[in-house]
């Protein structure tokens, strides 16, 4: 039972159910960068270089062939266009993650600029308070 408790212990603490929350939110937000990057940018760029795809680009080092047998080896080839799209989901995925990191710090130093509350008075001052109140009420 201790193994199970000291278990219960380590998953609940603040570190590892942050950690999840942040694997399951990043999951999420590499799908819509990755809609993004796909759907819009680069059907954008393919326009602008003249309508090419960029997931179709490759480099043929082996056509596909048909074996004795009759079945079909597929081609060998070098599939640079995929290199690209991946390099540009991560130059997105980077810089959203650079913006998200820069307005939270930039939130955290006006927090810390705000003043701080002024230190409570201490027990005797409190009691001069109150001795220094109940003199002028009479």
């Amino acid at each position: 039972m201790g193994m199970l408790s000291e278990f219960k212990e380590f998953a609940m603490r603040g570190n590892v159910v942050d950690l999840a929350v942040g694997v399951v939110i990043g999951a999420a937000f590499g799908k819509i960068v990755a809609s993004l990057v796909n759907d819009i940018i680069m059907p954008a760029v393919g326009y602008i270089v003249g309508g090419v795809d960029f997931s179709d680009l490759a480099i043929v080092l082996k056509e596909a062939t048909v074996d004795a047998a009759g079945a079909e080896v597929p081609a060998v080839l070098v599939k640079y266009g995929a290199f690209v799209q991946t390099v540009v989901d991560f130059l997105i995925i980077a810089f959203a993650i650079f913006v998200a990191v820069k307005v939270i710090n930039s939130l955290k130093r006006k927090q810390d600029a705000a003043p701080a509350a002024p230190p409570e008075p201490s027990d005797e001052v409190k009691l001069l308070t109150e001795i220094r109140d109940a003199l002028k009420s009479r």
